[in-house]
């Protein structure tokens, strides 16, 4: 079994953009009952289909496939739940671990997060300046969640 281990911060600052090239990304949700998604996702010009379970702390079984970028983009456009959640990713690499920031356009404008994967829920790892606060077990930030309750939607007290 595959395991996605995550943990997932708000940015605070454009400290991590130097020298970086983003790569667009756009998923939807052709599943997505609150424990278990199954999302197809562009990435670039790469398709690919991703099952992932329920989490479990900041752990999950995840299976990631790729597939035919015109059978991605066909079930985007007709097979998805909710909001296209559209993408800028870029990756930093920072002491030794690559972060992965998400910049957010469309429905969710404004909203910038970062995730670090990592070998095991207790690994130790160094936070950049540029992270904020931990968002990990907030569903909200979730991008299944991010496509039915877009972050342009959120009362801005919450956010």
């Amino acid at each position: 079994m595959a395991t996605e281990i995550e943990r997932k911060f708000l940015v605070r600052h454009d400290g991590w953009r130097e020298g970086v090239v983003g790569v667009p990304y756009r998923q939807g949700y052709l599943l997505a009952d609150g424990d278990r998604t199954i999302r197809v996702r562009v990435a670039g010009d790469r398709g690919y289909l991703t099952i992932k379970g329920p989490m479990q702390g900041i752990s999950r079984s995840e299976y990631e496939y790729p597939i035919p970028l015109s059978d991605a983009e066909e079930m985007l456009s007709n097979l998805c739940q909710g909001f296209v959640v559209e993408k800028q990713r870029y990756r930093v690499e920072h002491a030794g671990h690559c972060w992965e920031v998400d910049e957010f356009h469309g429905q969710n404008q404004g909203l910038i997060v970062a995730e670090i994967e990592l070998s095991n829920p207790n690994e130790v790892f160094a936070v950049p300046d540029w992270i904020g606060d931990e968002v990990s077990h907030d569903r909200r930030y979730g991008n299944a969640h991010l496509s039915f309750a877009p972050y342009s939607t959120w009362d801005s007290s919450l956010s």
